[in-house]
């Protein structure tokens, strides 16, 4: 970084100049750092430049269009105003070398980190592409290598001879060698002419040398438009992916989610960015940066912050090889048959576990038996509740991601490192899993096999719920978002009246053509599936978030009282009585569980059952049988029913028989050492504890 020049700017809007970053023919790019201490690359017009009223006016409306582009894989666009009649930009401010500076420096990129960079750079395209925009510039020098993986900038850059960089519309200017035939040609381009620099610049991240050259920029752009791509340099495997996106023709060039699914590199190899020549330099950067904001005088209220490692999509499987450039790599699998991400397997059958039997033998009455299986060290301390589906269930792993272990012995099935599992995840018909990334892309993965599916850029910050048609998500600006299951398109966006959270603080369930959303702060919201209008609410149902369960029309809520709603309109159907606890102490109804005709709910510590068409509580459970945690879950599996009594130092599940005469607990699993963390679900006789990193499956009788 150079120091500020006589002439040059001290501050531009809320940002403090700290020095120069580069100069080019257009302007310059300085270092500035808000009030709070956040960086930002703050790009300006040259004054000879600021003449040009319409130039102007085009670099900031640009920028404003770029401000719609919110991708992980690109450089954010934070302001853009016109001051004092000098237009400038600032965009998030990036530590690490360029593609173009790093493979000059330590030469071509291993094919691992070509998959990543590839599979990167695809989501960003298609992140950009779905904003409505087309970048028109990507090469060497405009991608960063940081430590959180390959970042693309340079939005909202004006050129005086051919308009902007990043246009919606007429015609633009091209790095020779990068720009599309048909940008050369001076043709009318839309996103494929992105998908074309982007092969140009694996390309070149890959051999170190560029895809087309010539003595001159006529010869150079000549061969882009009549020539053929230098690959020799290229490894082999490499080739045929990189080959479709130069074509011509701009129709036989792969879409960005294609590119995307075809490059993706071996699970793990995102982490390369953290190792080797580009690694040290990173570190480097970020040595210099911290130097150069910690002068004397120069605000450091908010540290730069190292950004979280951008894991991209491990999309996995063998490359396809295609000979002759004819066959669309990304169309076809290797037996001819054509790839379809919609293209879902059946859910697999559920292996049912034993139910034991005391007269078999295969239980001691009075003696609890061991469990099915136990695991230490199983989750992540982010995981989420368990979710059994079919043969698996899904938990948040150790080392992050979320994982699927089988439900017979708890044995690792597959693992997605991507997905973050404190976004929570789901069930989509016991086929899929949908879970979010980092960036918040809508992940999907075969249930039992974990094998991805579809995404979608949905932006989300967590999962609310799902039906047959949709995914249901919180955006990470707390709006409403439905992502239709056959096409991965978003479908509707809604702001919701309600303070829906960033942090999976919400919660959501769905029937009868409602989503019932529960906030953190007790209310309760629901809108129509089709549209994301909202239908009817209940405030301040709760001082925290309320519980719910469907059965048919009928959403039965627990809070400050349990009560059932036709979940279509809202209407109440019944109540039931609060008791009146000695001392005024506050009512607080714990999580409901519907099983066959009853609805199981505790209250005060007590577990009690209510026939879910009249409320009508039944005798089966009553005072002084014995007590359970206040937020306990209530599970009915097998002959038993399980609840969960816990104290400052442990705690253990009771089961009670549900069939006997006799009301005593039948088994007691002394077995919870995380009484601050620990949750119940059940399916297919098993009942799973998720006990603070550990995780079991217990037997039903």
């Amino acid at each position: 970084m150079k120091p500020l020049q006589t002439g040059d700017p001290i501050r531009l809007g809320p940002y403090r100049l700290l020095g120069i970053l580069g100069e080019g023919g257009m302007g310059k790019v300085f270092v500035g750092q808000d009030g709070e201490g956040r960086l930002a690359a703050v790009k300006v017009l040259h004054s000879h430049l600021m003449h040009d009223q319409n130039l102007g006016q085009r670099f900031v409306r640009e920028a404003q269009m770029a401000q719609a582009v919110t991708s992980e894989g690109v450089a954010r666009v934070l302001d853009a105003q016109t001051e004092s009649g000098r237009p400038w930009i600032a965009t998030e401010f990036l530590t690490g070398p360029t593609l173009e500076d790093a493979v000059r420096s330590h030469g071509p990129l291993d094919e691992p980190l070509v998959r990543a960079l590839a599979a990167t750079l695809a989501h960003a395209l298609e992140d950009i592409h779905t904003a409505g925009l087309v970048h028109r510039d990507l090469k060497p020098a405009n991608i960063v290598l940081t430590a959180a993986g390959p970042r693309v900038i340079d939005f909202g850059i004006a050129r005086p001879e051919h308009g902007l960089t990043l246009t919606t519309t007429g015609q633009v200017p091209v790095t020779p060698g990068y720009g599309a035939p048909e940008q050369v040609l001076g043709q009318r381009v839309g996103p494929p002419a992105d998908v074309f620099s982007l092969g140009a610049v694996l390309v070149y991240a890959a051999s170190g040398q560029r895809a087309y050259e010539g003595s001159h920029v006529a010869a150079v752009q000549y061969n882009v438009v009549h020539g053929e791509p230098r690959l020799d340099r290229v490894p082999p495997t490499l080739q045929p992916l990189i080959g479709p996106c130069l074509a011509k023709d701009p129709s036989l060039r792969p879409a960005p989610d294609q590119i995307a699914q075809f490059f993706a590199p071996p699970r793990g190899s995102e982490r390369a960015w953290l190792r080797g020549p580009i690694a040290q330099d990173i570190t480097e950067r970020e040595r210099s940066l911290h130097r150069m904001t910690t002068l004397p005088g120069v605000s450091t209220q908010r540290s730069v912050s190292r950004r979280r490692l951008l894991t991209t999509l491990a999309l996995g499987g063998s490359v396809l090889a295609v000979g002759g450039g004819t066959a669309a790599w990304w169309s076809w699998k290797a037996d001819g048959t054509r790839r379809d991400p919609f293209d879902i397997p059946p859910a697999v059958k559920t292996p049912k576990a034993h139910v034991l039997s005391a007269k078999k033998g295969d239980y001691v009455l009075g003696e609890t038996p061991a469990p099915l299986w136990s695991l230490t060290s199983a989750l992540g301390d982010d995981s989420p509740a368990p979710l059994p589906v079919r043969d698996v269930i899904i938990v948040g792993a150790p080392k992050g991601g979320i994982a699927a272990r089988s439900v017979v012995d708890g044995k690792l099935r597959w693992s997605a490192p991507e997905a973050v599992a404190a976004h929570r995840y789901l069930s989509l018909s016991d086929e899929l899993v949908a879970a979010i990334d980092q960036s918040g892309t809508l992940l999907t993965f075969v249930a039992s096999t974990g094998e991805p599916k579809w995404t979608a850029p949905a932006e989300a910050s967590s999962i609310l719920a799902a039906d047959d048609e949709a995914v249901y998500v919180v955006t990470k600006d707390s709006r409403l978002r439905s992502i239709g299951r056959s096409d991965a398109k978003i479908r509707w966006t809604v702001r919701v009246d309600a303070d829906l959270g960033t942090k999976a603080t919400s919660r959501g369930i769905t029937a009868h053509g409602r989503l019932v959303i529960t906030t953190a702060d007790g209310d309760i919201v629901t809108v129509d599936t089709s549209s994301g209008r909202k239908v009817w609410d209940r405030r301040k149902q709760s001082d925290h978030r309320v519980g719910v369960a469907i059965s048919g029309r009928s959403l039965f809520v627990t809070g400050k009282r349990l009560y059932a709603l036709d979940i279509t309109d809202g209407k109440e159907r019944w109540a039931a009585e609060n008791p009146r606890p000695p001392g005024g102490v506050p009512v607080s109804w714990g999580p409901p569980t519907v099983h066959g005709a009853y609805l199981y709910a505790a209250v005060l510590g007590l577990p009690l059952r209510f026939g879910i068409r009249d409320g009508r509580r039944d005798g089966w459970l009553y005072e002084g049988l014995f007590e359970c945690d206040p937020p306990s879950p209530l599970v009915v599996q097998g002959n038993g029913f399980w609840s969960v009594a816990v104290n400052k130092t442990g705690g253990g599940i009771n089961v009670l028989d549900q069939t006997s005469e006799q009301r005593f607990s039948s088994w007691v699993f002394r077995i919870i050492k995380n009484p601050d963390a620990y949750w119940l679900v059940a399916d297919a006789n098993r009942v799973f504890l998720l006990d603070g990193n550990s995780l079991s499956a217990l037997p039903v009788f």
